[in-house]
């Protein structure tokens, strides 16, 4: 059947594999990943659906499952059905205009957590620094001067990291999808956010296996 039908593409990012989205009730890490992969195995020899995935990203993926202690099947499986490929960064061409948006948003990000760093200075100049007369006290003072540190990491990671294009892996990402004309699948807001920059197609994480069954079902080619 899968000749008869219109190519499509997907590239994967590691938050499709990873998100707690993609499992059912009670199900292991380990055998989600698994249902997934067979979802695609039969998308690819029934419907024409190829998936992708970056070098970058697979490499990526491999040190992640690799720490969850997922099984030598997964592995074998990710290496048959999802396809690597290099995007190609010479040929692939972006609008000026998507160059510009990233540099006025980092701009904004830079001065957010510049702000975010200097509540945290005022923060810290509010606590009493005689409280370094005693032992107790000191650790009573480094105790709560390190709370404030925390905050500002906390705060400062959001406002420079979350929902931007912040790695090479998620440029990849792109970069691929727009040479194949692929959907994109992730869970990262910020790689969708910036698939809707490039004009992308995309499809949240967690609702990916969702997808392939109703497109198996809806072709009568579901197991």
């Amino acid at each position: 059947m899968a000749s008869g039908l219109p190519r499509q593409r997907f590239v994967l990012d590691t938050s499709l594999f990873i998100t707690e989205e993609i499992r059912r009730d009670d199900e292991s890490l380990d055998d989600a990943v698994l249902r997934l992969l067979d979802l695609v195995a039969t998308a690819r020899l029934e419907l024409n659906i190829s998936c992708y995935m970056p070098p970058s990203i697979h490499d990526e993926l491999a040190t992640m499952l690799r720490d969850r202690d997922i099984s030598d099947e997964v592995f074998s499986r990710l290496d048959t059905w999802i396809v690597r490929k290099s995007p190609d960064r010479y040929g692939v061409t972006i609008p000026a205009n998507i160059v510009y948006n990233f540099i006025d948003e980092m701009s904004d990000r830079v001065n957010r957590g510049l702000r975010v760093s200097e509540e945290a200075l005022r923060e810290v100049q509010q606590l009493d620094p005689q409280k370094l007369a005693g032992d107790d006290e000191a650790g009573e003072y480094i105790t709560e001067a390190d709370r404030v540190l925390s905050n500002m990491r906390d705060k400062y990671r959001r406002a420079l990291r979350q929902g931007v294009l912040d790695s090479r892996e998620d440029f990849d990402l792109l970069v691929l999808a727009r040479e194949l004309d692929a959907g994109v699948v992730t869970e990262d807001r910020g790689v969708i956010s910036w698939a809707d920059e490039f004009g992308l197609r995309y499809v949240h994480g967690g609702q990916f296996p969702t997808l392939l069954e109703e497109y198996l079902r809806a072709t009568g080619t579901d197991k």
